[in-house]
């Protein structure tokens, strides 16, 4: 590594853009679901599985919460899934939500028919509203192919199979991730071979110290990042002033 390549990773981190040296991602943010954002925004699942799917591979899967933005989705099981997909050149990403993770596909249909039965003389369009949040309801419908008006007690099994389907497996499509300087955190940086970890410092070039994102260390969302931020800074800090000592 030169000079010239440590010093142009150390300008795009401190300008917010990140590190190169050693590659560079900061997809937190995902531009998805291009058809239902716009409805969907604001909206805060909790208590949902997230499964990422890379060109129809499984590849990730988490519990928690995610919330739907005017540019697609974010929350704390977006920026920790953001960092198994990380190839949007070369292949196709996708998120499936499974919006009733408690409940398995048997357990699911018996509540399905509770809820019907509850709501039998009611439009479908009516008979969610113990199931699913209001700002969800629509979509969930075109989803399933259900026309809304149809009354719940003529809906059939095959319909009801559809709707299963799709809180099991909700569908967002990911066209990308969000610019850079949108990023919470980025990987990639300084080889942390190339670093001395009892000081900080380069083991190529004499009394230059790294810490933080400059390196090329990343963890999921959680706090763990700001603390290897705060313990790599300190111990630069700290070497650096020994040194001139």
């Amino acid at each position: 590594m030169t000079k010239d390549e440590i010093f142009a990773a150390m300008e795009k981190a401190y300008t917010g853009a990140g590190s190169t040296v050693e590659g560079s991602f900061a997809g937190d943010l995902l531009r998805a679901c291009a058809d239902g954002c716009a409805e969907l925004q604001g909206l805060s699942l909790r208590n949902v599985s997230l499964t990422v799917f890379e060109n129809d591979k499984k590849i990730y899967t988490d519990f928690g919460e995610l919330l739907f933005t005017h540019f697609g989705v974010s929350g704390p099981l977006v920026l920790s899934a953001s960092a198994h997909m990380r190839h949007f050149t070369k292949k196709r990403y996708r998120l499936e939500i499974d919006l009733k993770p408690a409940l398995d596909e048997q357990q699911l249909d018996k509540r399905l028919l509770a809820d019907f039965a509850k709501y039998a003389n009611h439009d479908f369009q009516n008979g969610l509203d113990d199931l699913l949040p209001q700002k969800l309801i629509p979509v969930v419908i075109e989803l399933s192919g259900i026309p809304g008006r149809q009354k719940v007690h003529d809906l059939t099994r095959e319909q009801r199979q559809s709707l299963l389907r799709v809180l099991k497996h909700f569908p967002v499509e990911v066209s990308a991730p969000c610019p850079v300087t949108d990023a919470i955190v980025t990987s990639g940086g300084v080889k942390v071979g190339e670093v001395d970890p009892k000081t900080m410092e380069s083991k190529l070039v004499k009394n230059l110290y790294f810490a933080g994102e400059l390196l090329d260390t990343d963890a999921y969302t959680g706090g763990f990042n700001l603390q290897i931020a705060w313990a790599t800074g300190r111990l630069a800090g700290q070497s650096a002033a020994n040194e001139k000592e």
